[in-house]
């Protein structure tokens, strides 16, 4: 008699995972130029403690012998709950007792930019860079569901983002590759079953069901009043909705970059008409890029600073320059768009 199916589910989407930065390996990928030559690969599983990351980490304790992978954990404390470090010490000792190695707790100091999300968020991925540089992992599997993905491209359409907002969280992400979703195309309810029928425990995040947090409001009262109106299909027609805004995102900013050198002039300044005659989609990324490239931090430009510059384009009446983030600075100046530091 096989598995549970739930288990069977995990497995199997893990068993995908690994069996791609194998690959990746075997191809030279720069997603694991850091391993050393003719050593098991390792990776990491970055385990909260909840159902989401406990049954990743179950599954990837079960594949990864069997394709020789090292499997290792990082549980990161946040320090944001009395008791968290003993929280993380209880984790630490059920990824061990899976035969994890190496399995480490990792405490960060959460600061306060962007909100308490953000900031938490910001200070765990630089823990989890952090831990894969240190044990020279080739990647670190992440256990977002098609509920999490669901839930970002509502969270982006409320900001009223665009297309690669839309399109969530990626499969394959991070510098050079590093982090893996295996669990996109799996439900929530998947996960926790598989921990059940496992007899793993798993520890509920109280931050999960705090009304403080945007994201649990839209778990517990957003996305049940909307599949309470429009049916229980939304969450696969949003994780849908993703994949698709994912390809028409990756489509245009190909076609930015294809275009960027055709509208520079000779001393790489940005031509005004070149830019005008562009579709307004591919126009933006061209700006956005170049704005970055100038010392905007990504993270700190939004769509209406790229709106601004780009009625310096579009809506040109000799209005002044344009302030952006980082101290950058965009001006329109003898029919070219003047982007620099002060």
């Amino acid at each position: 008699m096989g598995p549970h199916p739930a288990v069977a589910a995990i497995r199997l989407a893990v068993r995908r995972v690994l069996h791609d930065v194998l690959t990746d390996r075997a191809d030279n990928s720069s997603a694991v130029s850091s391993v050393r030559a003719g050593e098991p690969p390792l990776v990491l599983v970055a385990c909260s403690g909840g159902a989401d990351s406990m049954a990743l980490a179950s599954a990837l304790a079960f594949e990864a012998p069997k394709l020789s992978v090292r499997a290792g954990a990082v549980t990161v404390d946040h320090g944001l709950q009395a008791g968290s470090a003993l929280r993380a010490a209880e984790v630490v000792t059920r990824l061990r007792a899976m035969r994890l190695d190496p399995v480490e707790s990792v405490a960060v100091t959460v600061g306060r930019e962007g909100g308490p999300e953000a900031a938490a968020r910001d200070a765990r991925y630089a823990a989890l860079d952090a831990a894969a540089e240190r044990h020279r992992a080739a990647a670190v599997l992440l256990g977002h569901t098609r509920d999490d993905q669901a839930e970002t491209v509502l969270l982006g359409l409320a900001r009223g983002s665009g297309t690669r907002s839309l399109s969530g969280m990626a499969a394959v992400s991070g510098t050079s590759g590093r982090y893996r979703r295996p669990f996109l195309q799996l439900d929530r309810q998947t996960a926790r079953k598989a921990c059940l029928v496992q007899s793993i425990p798993v520890w509920d995040d109280p931050h999960n069901t705090d009304p403080a947090y945007t994201r649990s409001r839209l778990r517990h009262e957003g996305l049940p009043a909307l599949e309470k109106a429009l049916g229980k299909g939304v969450v696969e027609a949003l994780a849908r909705t993703a994949q698709l805004s994912r390809d028409d995102a990756d489509a245009l900013d190909t076609w930015a970059a294809n275009v960027e050198e055709s509208v520079q002039d000779d001393s790489g300044q940005l031509r005004c008409a070149k830019l005008y005659v562009l579709p307004p989609a591919v126009r933006r990324r061209v700006l956005r890029r170049a704005v970055i490239a100038a010392g905007a931090p990504a993270g700190s430009l939004f769509a209406r600073h790229i709106e601004e510059v780009d009625r310096l384009i579009t809506g040109w009446r000799g209005q002044g320059a344009i302030n952006l983030p980082g101290r950058v600075e965009a001006r329109r100046q003898g029919g070219r768009l003047v982007i620099r530091q002060g």
